[in-house]
C-alpha cells in the first residue's frame, strides 16, 4: 500500500532569476537552506510557482538535481509533472529522471477542458505509468476545468498510488465532500494559503504554500498548532496574514512572493515573460504590512 508522505508545510518553491534573466542557482540553495531551517516539511518543485513553463529542459534538470542533492532526503520532494497531452506525460514518466524524487504533482489538463470522464482516464493513465506516489492538482482558476469531488474520490479508490490532491478550487463544500467520502489512504492538501486554516479544520493534512517561501517559520507554526488541536493561537496567526494573502496574488503568482523575497534580501525581483513583477503600489503595501508584522 502506498501512503501520502506530503503533510504539514510544503513549499511551492520559486525559481529565482538574475537580472539578466538566467536562473540564480545559488539563490535556490539559499532559499532551500532557509526553509529547511524554519519548518518546511516537504518541497514542491518545478510546478506553477516555479514558473516551470518558462524553463528549458536543461534548466529543469539542473534545478531538480541541485535540490535533491541539497535536501539529502531530509524531507520529501514532490515534483511537477503534468500537462494537457496525456501520452506525452506518460512517456515522460516512463523515460524521465526521477532519482531522488518522492512523488509527482500532476495538474488537471488545461486549455482543452476535458470532461469528468476525460479527467479520470487522464489521471488513471498517469498513475499506471509510474510507481511513484501521485498527488492530483485541481486548480480551475488556471486550468478552466474543475475536477469534481466524485471524480477525485473515484480516482483515489481505483488507483493505489494516487495518494492525495492539492485542492485549489476555493470551494470548501467540495473539499469537505472529498474528505467525507475519500478512502483512509488518501489525503487532501490545501493549495490556497488563505484557505489553509479552514481546510485543515475540515481535515486537510497540510498545504503546498506560496507564502511559505518567505515566511516558513510563521506558517508552519500555524499548521503545527492546528494539528495539535490548538485552534485559537493558530487562528491568530491566520488572521495576522490575511492582508498579505490577498496581496500575494493580486498581480499574479509568483510576482507577489518574489517581491516579498526581494524585500527580504533573498532574490532579485525578476520574472520571465509573460509574467512581470508586481506593481509598485502592491509592493509598497506589502512592505508596510511586513514592517507592521516585524518581518
Amino acid at each position: 500500500m502506498v501512503y501520502n508522505i506530503f503533510k504539514g508545510l510544503g513549499i511551492a518553491l520559486v525559481t529565482p532569476f538574475k537580472q539578466d534573466g538566467s536562473v540564480d542557482y545559488e539563490a535556490i540553495l539559499r532559499l532551500v537552506d532557509y526553509q529547511l531551517e524554519n519548518g518546511a516539511d516537504f518541497f514542491c518543485i518545478l510546478a506553477t510557482t516555479g514558473e516551470t513553463p518558462t524553463l528549458t529542459a536543461e534548466e529543469r534538470h539542473r534545478i531538480k538535481d541541485l535540490i535533491v542533492d541539497k535536501v539529502q532526503a531530509r524531507v520529501p520532494i514532490l515534483m511537477g509533472c503534468g500537462g494537457y497531452n496525456t501520452a506525452a506525460i506518460v512517456e515522460e514518466l516512463k523515460t524521465g529522471d526521477f532519482k531522488g524524487i518522492d512523488g509527482i504533482l500532476s495538474v488537471c489538463p488545461y486549455y482543452n477542458k476535458p470532461s469528468q470522464e476525460g479527467l479520470y482516464q487522464h489521471f488513471k493513465a498517469i498513475a499506471a505509468a509510474t510507481q511513484l506516489p501521485v498527488v492530483l492538482y485541481n486548480v480551475p482558476g488556471r486550468t478552466g476545468v474543475n475536477m469534481k469531488a466524485e471524480t477525485t474520490v473515484r480516482l483515489a479508490r481505483d488507483c493505489h498510488n494516487i495518494v492525495a490532491i492539492k485542492e485549489a478550487s476555493g470551494n470548501l463544500e467540495q473539499v469537505d465532500e472529498i474528505i467525507k467520502n475519500k478512502p483512509s489512504t488518501f489525503d487532501v492538501i490545501s493549495g490556497d494559503d488563505a484557505l489553509t486554516f479552514p481546510m485543515i479544520s475540515c481535515g486537510a493534512v497540510g498545504v503546498i504554500s506560496v507564502i511559505g517561501n518567505a515566511l516558513p517559520r510563521e506558517f508552519s507554526k500555524m499548521i503545527r498548532l492546528q494539528m495539535r488541536g490548538e485552534y485559537d493561537p493558530a487562528r491568530k496567526i491566520h488572521h495576522r496574514f490575511t492582508d498579505l494573502f490577498s496581496l500575494l496574488f493580486v498581480d499574479g503568482n509568483p510576482a507577489g512572493v518574489k517581491a516579498m523575497l526581494h524585500e527580504m534580501g533573498f532574490i532579485e525581483n525578476v520574472l520571465r515573460l509573460p509574467l512581470v513583477p508586481t506593481r509598485i503600489s502592491t509592493l509598497q503595501r506589502m512592505s508596510e504590512i511586513m514592517r507592521e508584522l516585524k518581518i
